[in-house]
């Protein structure tokens, strides 16, 4: 096992501080979205783009912070990664281009939707009359919730742990029960957002950039096994790449 380190306190500080950041804006975001009325009307929901952008920056902000992407590759998906949260935060608070093409297709004028109806799952569930419109939203709406917690979670645990590392072969903490812990936070985000707030654009970009994370997972265990060698072998048997070994001892701190 690889001998850590004790992190700078600079470190624990930005880590507990996007932390912070993170979860303070998703509070404030679901704050206000419970606050507004059912029935928020579509122009009072919609061109808002002071909203965009806010949650755009915010957003890239610190998927970029957390992931700091190096190599060509990764800087490749964190352009399609940016192009996912602009059309996706640009469809949820500035022009709903969803809502124009599926409104007729549902027999209702684009102006139907306002906020709560255009959680297009929670719309469609109660529409085909499974389940009243608000109880498909707070179902929506928790489950997404969980899911971007979760990927958050793994985002800056992994993080935390490769600056630990300071080069090495990182083995132990979120390492020790899942070789591409930041990876998959960020395909727990973007399912989150699916769950969310679907649109077109993201639902065609979501498998893209789900089968470019994988691809840029193994490009990545290539390189390590070139450089750790047996090190690295040894822990790619006994620690998978895509799910955490959660319910029972890592492997790693037997040794």
């Amino acid at each position: 096992m690889v001998q850590e380190t004790p992190l700078p306190i600079k470190r624990w500080l930005q880590v507990g501080f996007a932390i912070f950041i993170i979860g303070l804006f998703l509070v404030f975001f679901f704050l206000n979205l419970f606050k507004l009325p059912p029935k928020t009307s579509f122009e009072r929901w919609y061109g808002n783009w002071p909203g965009v952008l806010l949650a755009t920056v915010v957003f890239l902000f610190f998927i970029y912070f957390l992931t700091r992407p190096r190599r060509p590759s990764e800087w490749r998906n964190a352009g399609l990664t940016s192009a996912f949260f602009v059309s996706l935060f640009t469809e949820m608070f500035g022009i709903p281009l969803t809502i124009y093409l599926v409104a007729p297709l549902l027999g209702v004028e684009p102006k139907f939707f306002g906020m709560h109806e255009s959680h297009l799952w929670a719309y469609l569930l109660s529409w085909v009359g499974v389940i009243s419109l608000q109880h498909a939203l707070y179902m929506v709406m928790v489950g997404s919730a969980a899911l971007l917690v979760i990927g958050f979670t793994f985002l800056s645990l992994g993080w935390k742990e490769v600056y630990r590392g300071e080069g090495r072969l990182v083995t132990d903490g979120v390492y020790g029960r899942i070789r591409h812990p930041q990876y998959l936070g960020l395909i727990l985000v973007i399912a989150s957002f699916l769950i969310q707030w679907p649109t077109l654009l993201t639902l065609l970009l979501a498998p893209l950039l789900t089968a470019r994370y994988i691809l840029l997972a193994g490009e990545e265990d290539r390189e390590l096994e070139k450089k750790f060698g047996e090190d690295f072998r040894n822990y790619k048997k006994s620690v998978p790449g895509f799910y955490p070994l959660i319910f029972c001892a890592s492997p790693r701190s037997e040794g």
